[in-house]
């Protein structure tokens, strides 16, 4: 009895010492990564190539494509993030790629993410537009795909981790401009609904301004040995494409095989080679050009060398700045999100069915017809679901979508993001288009028109960018940031003046308007767009922060001030799109008056255009439907920021331009408002004519005049 009592102490201090032992190996799990390199180049030329409307094929390959893979490992945990130089890859083909990959490696497959850069000088593997994906070259990529993450798993050895973001404004810029009202383009079923397109031209004069923000995040996640040897570097930056002779990699492998070259050009003895990864950021309205400037000089070009090369040197001194941290756990987590398509009604899908049906062999040879079989290629899928991933690495947050993805969407998801950095793979784990905001589709444009290429329900951009919110909590295990702009000196100073409403503009959805003070939330009308740069940030926000405005582009906003007296002041900051002599009213940016209507006793303020008697470009008050236009003395220049604060004090009207302490404006006119006078609209008359065509921000309404001193204090000098 004693020996059994005996053996089972002994049982059991093995047992517990077992446990302890295991619990001091995982404790002590070593955080390790590896890294490879697989040439994807097609080995049968000639190949389909990707990004176009109509079918190309080339037969020279100019720099490699490849599969560049990353493979994590916190001893508990593995996983793998591979991107490819490719412009998007079907979900059909991924599946089976992760299930081989999976089978091979013993990484689960809800725990790889395949992306693509979106070259569109490589070769095809997914259908799009009027182009098929090549059937030759499929076969072997998806060989190819599978060799990547094994390749990268066995290279796998004890690594250190360390992030930054670079800021690289100069590389990134918007290519979806807002048309003029009165230019509206024809989309390719006939209609006039183009608002909104890419490409406008330098200083167009058809256009008001980019229509949402950009991205300048060049984030920067680094591995390296525990010899401090550099391991692999994963970059992520929004910029659609430079554009190269296909095949190529484009300025994505340009920028990896750079990385490369200056950190470590050759290998270690025994050692595996240096990474350098690029990712494609949020980029589906984004392209290097900044068309608010002139077009760059024919003489000295830019070219996708020297477009590389500066980015390369922004990373390589961020890089230098980074801390190291050997301590890393990983999480990963993933989700299906169902989504219906934007489906032709049975008038559009019959004029699809005529059109494809009078073709030879079924293939479309120009625009009009390449929708019309995407009408019938939606209307028989119906419906998709999206593979939706994020991912934790130390503190560091990864989220993917299978779209192109507006910047304001990455911009969305990283502002409350519970990590303390975040970056956004968008073209991962499928392709299903562009996804706009929805405020985006109202302005038409070819991002928006039903297609493989944008055919998603108008929900599903805040449906995506929710989930990927929802996959961060879960993968940091806490909640998302409750992400507020604070306020910089001067909205300081407004707030100290006790305005009655203060409407800052910087929300990144509709249709709520804030009001600082919090009691006269407004109401976006349909036709403004949100998040763009506003007025002088360091004097409306803190440092590292962006003073965000609204755009402007049919749409107003709507508020209610039931107690406002007679005697008033309203303060706001006007960035004008559309050119002075364009109309003759350049455009309203404010009104008090009955929504709808244009009473004979409403207040308005605008900025005239040939109808000025002084010239176009000057500010401009009117009271009531029919009053007399009376005009400021200078010219307002396009597509810059002022400040105008209008001053009623009785029958007296001022008008200040820029804290200036003599008004642009001075007018009599009755303060004859009825009872129930009370709304404010911004961004438009009260009837909706000559709506305002460009930014507005930092809106506030004083209960009272205020006087030139109080002015001063509200104003940049």
């Amino acid at each position: 009895m004693t020996n059994i009592r005996s053996g089972s102490r002994i049982l059991l201090w093995l047992s517990a010492g077992i446990i302890l032992l295991a619990l001091q190996s995982q404790s002590r799990a070593e955080f390790r990564a590896g890294a490879a390199v697989v040439d994807v180049s097609p080995v049968k030329l000639p190949v389909l190539i990707n990004g176009n409307m109509l079918p190309k094929s080339v037969s020279e390959i100019k720099t490699p494509v490849n599969a560049r893979a990353l493979c994590l490992d916190d001893g508990k945990i593995t996983l793998a993030i591979v991107v490819v130089d490719t412009c998007m890859m079907p979900r059909t083909l991924l599946d089976e790629v992760k299930a081989e990959a999976s089978q091979k490696t013993g990484i689960p497959a809800s725990r790889l993410l395949i992306s693509a850069t979106h070259a569109h000088s490589a070769p095809s593997c997914m259908g799009c537009l009027g182009v098929n994906a090549d059937e030759t070259y499929v076969p072997h990529l998806k060989t190819k795909l599978v060799e990547a993450v094994a390749a990268s798993q066995a290279a796998l050895e004890p690594a250190q981790f360390g992030w930054t973001v670079a800021q690289a404004p100069d590389f990134t810029a918007l290519r979806r401009w807002v048309r003029r009202s009165d230019r509206v383009n024809l989309d390719p079923f006939g209609n006039p609904t183009v608002r909104a397109n890419m490409h406008p031209g330098f200083l167009s004069e058809d256009a008001t301004g980019p229509s949402g923000p950009e991205d300048p995040d060049l984030t920067l996640l680094a591995f390296r040995g525990i010899d401090d040897r550099p391991l692999a570097v994963l970059a992520n930056f929004s910029m659609h494409y430079f554009g190269d002779k296909a095949i190529s990699a484009d300025y994505f492998g340009l920028f990896c095989e750079g990385l490369k070259r200056r950190l470590v050009p050759e290998a270690a003895p025994g050692k595996s080679p240096f990474v350098g990864i690029m990712s494609h950021g949020c980029s589906g309205d984004i392209y290097l050009r900044d068309y608010a400037k002139p077009a760059p000089p024919k003489e000295n070009p830019q070219t996708i060398e020297s477009y590389t090369d500066g980015m390369l040197a922004i990373a390589l001194k961020a890089l230098g700045d980074i801390t190291y941290r050997s301590d890393i756990t990983l999480a990963m987590e993933e989700t299906k999100l169902p989504l219906r398509y934007r489906l032709p009604d049975k008038q559009r899908l019959e004029w699809a069915h005529r059109l494809v049906d009078s073709l030879p062999d079924g293939q479309p040879t120009n625009t009009e017809q390449i929708y019309a079989r995407e009408a019938i290629l939606l209307n028989e899928k119906q419906q998709t679901e999206l593979i939706l991933q994020a991912l934790r690495i130390g503190d560091f947050g990864i989220a993917t979508t299978p779209n192109e993805t507006y910047a304001l969407t990455g911009l969305k998801i990283k502002s409350v993001s519970p990590l303390a950095g975040t970056m956004v793979i968008e073209l991962a784990n499928g392709a299903e288009g562009y996804i706009p905001p929805p405020e985006q589709h109202a302005l038409g444009g070819y991002n928006t028109w039903p297609a493989r290429t944008a055919g998603l329900e108008e929900s599903a951009e805040p449906r995506i960018a929710e989930t990927d919110i929802q996959l961060l909590e879960k993968v940091a295990e806490k909640p998302r940031k409750d992400f507020r702009f604070t306020a910089g000196p001067l909205a300081r100073r407004v707030l100290d003046l006790k305005p009655a409403a203060y409407w800052r503009l910087d929300e990144t959805a509709g249709p709520r308007a804030g009001d600082v003070i919090g009691s006269h939330d407004a109401i976006y009308e349909p036709g403004v767009l949100f998040y763009l740069e506003g007025p002088d940030s360091a004097h409306f926000s803190v440092p590292g922060e962006t003073n965000r405005a609204a755009h402007f582009a049919g749409g107003r906003v709507l508020a209610t001030l039931p107690n406002l007296p007679s005697d008033y002041t309203i303060s706001l900051w006007l960035w004008n799109g559309m050119p002075n002599e364009a109309r003759g009213i350049a455009g309203w940016c404010f009104s008090r008056d009955r929504s709808h209507v244009v009473s004979d006793a409403g207040d308005h303020l605008g900025i005239a255009g040939t109808a000025g008697r002084k010239g176009p470009g000057r500010l401009v008050f009117q009271h009531g439907r029919s009053g007399v236009l009376h005009e400021g003395r200078s010219e307002i220049p396009r597509w810059s920021w002022i400040q105008v604060v209008m001053v009623r004090q009785g029958e007296d009207v001022s008008v200040y331009l820029n804290g200036s302490e003599e008004p642009e404006i001075s007018a009599k006119e009755m303060a004859d408002f009825p009872p129930g006078l009370d709304q404010i609209m911004i961004g438009g008359r009260a009837d909706g004519t000559d709506g305002w065509e460009g930014r507005l921000d930092e809106i506030s309404i004083f209960p009272r005049a205020l006087n030139k001193a109080e002015i001063g204090e509200i104003s940049i000098h």
